[in-house]
């Protein structure tokens, strides 16, 4: 069955990007994958279709979607851009309609705010110091779960602590209330983000997830 279904990847080259895409090939899925500068996809595998594009460009994110069955998305931020969160999802939520595909999976912070949230102080210090060093960043990331919530889409958005880049293979503890620990595995993180694509548990919600 993963041998026809194809998964379109945002955010392919960074940190937790790369052992997503890794993964995927592993399980025998086969992957469409967005990227500015094709130089820095370094996988080969003839299961992997890179596109060279833009988020912030429709018309590259309705390319990158055609023909796909669910959209996976590791976005980060590149430094001195302005925030980009909001308009991408925007563009995916738009070609997602257009190409009739219901599956969105997403990461995001742990500072953002979901209404069901029970926030330890630890989390709700560690979201108060993101905000106050990066204020735009946080607001467009909130704006993007707006952006969500009002949608038809099948959206899951997981929210993380620091992503280590290790192999680390354990399961993650999930939480839909508060982060339930520092840290998250990128090979956990992959492993559980390609879950979510048959996992119906945590369809438009927000968990946590961190490494025991």
């Amino acid at each position: 069955m993963k041998q026809n279904q194809k998964i379109a990847v945002i955010g392919a080259t960074g940190k937790a990007g790369r052992y997503l895409v890794k993964h995927l090939l592993e399980q025998g899925y086969t992957i469409k994958v967005l990227v500015r500068n094709p130089d820095k996809f370094s996988t080969t595998s003839p299961l992997a279709e890179v596109i060279q594009g833009d988020v912030r460009n429709y018309t590259d994110v309705h390319t990158l979607l055609e023909n796909c069955h669910a959209v996976i998305s590791t976005l980060g931020q590149s430094k001195g851009e302005a925030p980009i969160f909001s308009q991408a999802t925007g563009h995916i939520i738009q070609a997602m309609y257009a190409q009739h595909i219901t599956r969105y999976i997403v990461v995001t912070g742990l500072s953002i705010d979901a209404p069901y949230d029970q926030k330890s102080f630890r989390t709700r210090l560690s979201s108060r110091i993101m905000k106050w060093i990066f204020p735009a960043i946080i607001a467009d990331k909130q704006k993007e779960l707006s952006l969500l919530q009002a949608s038809n889409v099948d959206w899951t958005m997981v929210r993380l602590p620091f992503i280590e880049q290790t192999e680390e293979a354990e399961n993650p503890i999930v939480d839909l209330h508060d982060c339930p620990g520092k840290k998250i595995s990128a090979s956990a993180l992959a492993r559980f983000l390609v879950q979510q694509l048959s996992d119906q548990r945590y369809l438009r919600k927000s968990p946590f997830i961190a490494g025991k």
